[in-house]
């Protein structure tokens, strides 16, 4: 054995030599991190290859020694800082997340210190501080996904947390009852009746009547298509043919961009909800006829629609209609788990997969099992066949009392 960093040499078979060699410090121990180099030839050549891999490593064992030793808040300012083909709400979530990370105690430990009870005791203090299921949930995927990374790019040698459990998943996911979403739909309808009748040749109550015929689009739409609101939102007149629609693109922090899954499907539409998406794009066509051009988009503000509607825009729409038709609560969001709900409860789990976009089937099952049909009624009363009605049938063999 040689000086510290000149490694080591031995001829482990005639001609074949083993260089072991310090590369390193584990940035989370303190401890060298020694690597095996093999050489076939002479004992000459295997020293030489020796001493130039010791040349060529000093420098990392300096850098290495001469840092301080990784902190949880320095692991998350580098993977934050790292390349990830993130879209760009991913991006917004895990800023959000780092920094509140990175206020919290936690941060100031030592990722070696870190073990699965220090991480349980930090998510018992977010969640007296008032922060929900949603927001716990996310610091600790941010944080376990930082760590993975940290270990991925040899970083970091060993997972601290790997076989943690993460905390319990937010309760059932509430649908909308097909009764509220029937009674959105006549709210909607009545809203533009409404608008229709008030209108007198102003721009204002122009506006009013195309916003008001949008929102009755957009709530059949979502209730038929299952789509997200980022979908919904950045779909063109040019994406459905016939009675097919075509989701293949989303706004994502108001950019648009591919879908959640980057997976384009093709959805068939009811009758009705492409009827009256015709009618409104006829209507909305002629209103513009003289003007400079229509755009694509299917919602906007503007009576041409050569602008988006953001998001936000979409979501205050609905929420507007959602107060005046006194369903507290409810959310667009909301529609697409009736959606869900609907077909899983009929056992069209692959369907309900497809409409709403999941990668797989397993993330419909998880989500929506409690939606499943009970099939179990033969073996419930087979059950109740073999426990009796009553009296004698129900009293223990004598023979366990002797």
């Amino acid at each position: 054995m040689g000086a510290w960093g000149q490694g080591s040499l031995r001829e482990r078979r005639p001609g074949v030599f083993e260089i072991r060699i310090a590369v390193g410090v584990d940035p989370v121990s303190g401890r060298t991190v020694q690597r095996s180099f093999w050489y076939h030839g002479t004992q000459d050549g295997a020293e030489e290859l020796r001493s130039e891999l010791a040349d060529h490593f000093a420098g990392y064992r300096a850098v290495r020694r001469a840092a301080p030793l990784l902190t949880v808040g320095d692991l998350l300012e580098l993977w934050l800082a790292a390349h990830h083909d993130w879209r760009p709400s991913t991006w917004n979530s895990a800023r959000s997340n780092v920094k509140a990370l990175s206020t919290d105690p936690i941060a100031q430990r030592r990722v070696s210190s870190l073990r699965p009870e220090v991480v349980r005791e930090a998510m018992a203090r977010w969640k007296e501080s008032g922060a929900g299921i949603s927001v716990v949930s996310g610091r600790f995927r941010v944080l376990r996904s930082a760590i993975g990374w940290g270990q991925c790019e040899s970083i970091i040698e060993r997972t601290p947390i790997g076989d943690m459990r993460g905390p319990p998943r937010p309760g059932t996911r509430m649908h909308v009852p097909l009764t509220d979403v029937a009674f959105l739909i006549e709210t909607s309808e009545k809203g533009t009746e409404k608008a229709a009748a008030a209108l007198d040749g102003s721009a204002s109550s122009l506006r009013a009547l195309h916003k008001a015929e949008q929102v009755r689009l957009l709530v059949r739409l979502a209730a038929d298509s299952g789509a997200r609101r980022g979908e919904l939102v950045a779909l063109c007149f040019g994406d459905l043919d016939g009675r097919v629609l075509t989701i293949e693109r989303a706004a994502s922090a108001e950019q648009v961009g591919p879908t959640k899954t980057r997976q384009v499907r093709r959805l068939t539409l009811g009758r009705t909800t492409v009827e009256l998406w015709r009618a409104s794009e006829v209507a909305w066509r002629q209103r513009t006829t003289g003007t400079s051009g229509f755009g694509e988009w299917l919602f906007s503000r503007d009576l041409d629609h050569r602008r988006r509607l953001t998001t936000t825009g979409l979501g205050h729409w609905f929420a507007e209609l959602r107060d005046e038709a006194g369903l507290y609560g409810v959310s667009l969001h909301r529609l697409r788990h009736t959606v869900a709900t609907y077909l899983v409860g009929r056992g069209d789990l692959l369907q309900a997969q497809y409409r709403l976009g999941h990668r797989d089937a397993s993330t419909t099952l998880r989500n929506y099992a409690h939606a499943m049909p009970l099939e179990d009624q033969v073996i419930a009363d087979d059950i109740d066949a073999m426990l009796g009605s009553g009296g004698n049938r129900m009293a223990p063999p004598a023979s366990l009392f002797h």
